[in-house]
């Protein structure tokens, strides 16, 4: 029969206990403020046995959180846990000392890999705030027969996709095409090099080139406004 774990879990100690150690008789701020965000459940239901353990409204060590479903392994940092209130209201987390592996869509019922092939099978979605992968000490990859990036949004400052590297950003392809409707820019604090080892073709409805050479005086078919542009960074 499932036992209640108050007494081991879920009940801190009360107001009147902790007074008692206090020499001054009086709650201090670090104490009361514990007492603001204790959570109290009288209700916790448990089962465990040296491999492991599920619990029903188990309260976290911190006191403020209380877990509606928490299944714990032999070490105590591989864990999944549902949570109910306080700062994590709504909160699915599941922690693993090794590997976290996800593996669907094998679809044995369907014969044909082409029948298979356009299939949503792993769908991840957040309604509203921001998705984070992050390998702290690794790399992330991304394996596919296609990737695509697709950035939506209604204004101008929306709609976006963004690459910062602190070293390099190298793209390497048998064919690389860009297409700007309004404006496209490359620049360099230093050195750029365009080469082709067969024909290098350039058009434009207008040409033109500009050096310093227009710093001090500006030439026949002007220029100098547009290298005092690119000076000041803009």
């Amino acid at each position: 029969m499932p036992i209640s774990q108050n007494f081991k879990n879920n009940r801190t100690p009360s107001k009147n206990r902790l007074l008692k150690r206090n020499s001054s008789g009086i709650v201090g701020q670090n104490e009361g403020s514990r007492y603001d965000t204790a959570k109290i459940n009288y209700t916790a239901l448990g089962w465990g046995n040296d491999h492991g353990s599920i619990t029903m409204g188990q309260i976290h060590k911190d006191s403020d959180v209380t877990s509606a479903v928490m299944l714990n392994a032999k070490d105590g940092l591989h864990q999944f846990s549902l949570d109910n209130d306080s700062v994590r209201r709504g909160w699915t987390t599941s922690t693993s000392t090794g590997k976290f592996q996800v593996k669907c869509g094998k679809y044995p019922w369907i014969e044909k890999a082409a029948d298979k092939e356009g299939l949503d099978s792993c769908f991840i979605e957040a309604e509203h705030g921001n998705i984070i992968i992050k390998a702290s000490n690794g790399k992330i990859r991304l394996e596919a027969t296609d990737i695509e990036l697709v950035a939506k949004g209604e204004k101008t400052d929306r709609g976006n996709i963004k690459l910062t590297a602190s070293e390099n950003i190298i793209m390497e392809s048998k064919k690389h095409l860009v297409t700007a409707k309004n404006f496209y820019q490359m620049s360099t604090p230093q050195t750029m090099e365009i080469i082709a080892n067969g024909v290098l073709k350039l058009y434009g409805k207008t040409i033109r080139g500009v050096t310093d050479a227009v710093d001090k005086k500006d030439s026949k078919v002007g220029g100098r406004q547009f290298q005092q542009r690119v000076k000041e960074g803009q």
